[in-house]
């Protein structure tokens, strides 16, 4: 796929202007979004995100645009699993709800320029030794049966991490908000809040995601630019959506078990991918292993969509019948 010079960098201030947007249309008044302002917010951003997946189909062809289909695809469903930990961050540092759209979109701007750095040295890694597709494909299948093994499960408490309490140790902190501001002198002493603690925790939380997603998408093409593209599209659109569901996120009860069929299935691919090309001495010899046919990218896009489907339905299902289940119960008892 060749992409020219002048490609990307439409396409990086197609980005940096959506985050403009954001910066200076959304977050720069405080306020809690209407569930109508997010779901318009949120068709927009998929909107563009389609339109864009459409641009590469037409000019570089189906095989290409059907990758970052599935690619963008795989990391929206992702990013909804990314929104139980926001849930749970917010919650621990009781951010108000006034300050949330500026929280989510700093820290998920922090996570945007950490996972490009992540797939530049992904592309690299790729680029010179082809035998990591054997590292990314059994990381992503242990992966998912961590996923399966959580089941309908969701962590209730968050714990910080490493880059939280180092912050903690090395500069002052206020205990209480002070507006949306993150940082404030007290006395002459410059002090840092919470809302920039919690910056902080959205933008790590979401770099530890991006140690799955990332070796995930590659499995699904190797273009450093539509590597690039769907995340930045699925990225940029994770605050609207913060909001949108934020209500039927607990009604999403098999969604690991999705997430993990779809993270099993890509581990796979990217074994087979692996064995096509391998060159590891221990393995055939050196030799490629092709009796094993590679999975093309439209069994993926339809293995992906499938899964998503059922995994929605069924849990909207179950979430429902838990529903009805227990309003019998409490009618029974009153």
């Amino acid at each position: 796929m060749d992409v020219p010079v002048w490609v990307w960098i439409v396409t990086v201030g197609v980005i940096l202007a959506m985050l403009a947007v954001d910066y200076v249309g959304h977050v720069r008044t405080p306020h809690a979004p209407s569930l109508r302002e997010a779901t318009r917010w949120s068709i927009a951003y998929v909107a563009v995100a389609l339109v864009f997946g459409v641009i590469v189909w037409v000019v570089w062809g189906g095989t290409y645009g059907g990758e970052y289909f599935a690619g963008y695809i795989t990391e929206k469903s992702l990013s909804v699993d990314n929104l139980f930990v926001f849930v749970l961050i917010m919650t621990s540092f009781r951010v108000p709800r006034l300050y949330q759209q500026k929280v989510l979109l700093i820290g998920i701007t922090i996570a945007l320029v950490l996972r490009t750095i992540f797939i530049l040295l992904g592309a690299a890694v790729i680029e010179n030794w082809a035998w990591v597709f054997y590292i990314f494909g059994a990381f992503l299948i242990w992966t998912a049966i961590a996923q399966a093994r959580s089941g309908t499960e969701h962590e209730e408490e968050f714990k910080e991490n490493a880059v939280l309490r180092l912050t903690r140790r090395l500069f002052p902190t206020t205990d209480t908000y002070v507006e949306d501001h993150m940082t404030t002198k007290i006395d002459g002493k410059r002090f840092i809040t919470p809302m920039l603690i919690v910056m902080i925790a959205i933008g790590s939380a979401d770099l530890l995601f991006a140690v799955d997603s990332i070796p995930a998408i590659f499995g699904l093409t190797q273009e450093t630019y539509l590597v690039f593209a769907a995340n930045a599209f699925s990225l940029l659109g994770l605050r609207q959506l913060y909001f949108l569901i934020d209500g039927l996120l607990d009604r999403l009860v098999y969604l690991n078990y999705g997430l993990a069929a779809i993270l099993g299935f890509i581990g796979i691919k990217l074994v087979i991918h692996a064995l096509h090309t391998n060159e590891v001495p221990f393995i055939n010899g050196g030799e490629h292993v092709t009796a094993i046919p590679e999975i093309s990218t439209a069994v993926s896009l339809g293995f992906i969509l499938v899964v998503l489907t059922v995994t929605t339905v069924a849990s909207l299902a179950r979430s429902n019948a838990d529903r009805r289940r227990e309003d019998a119960r409490i009618e029974e008892g009153s």
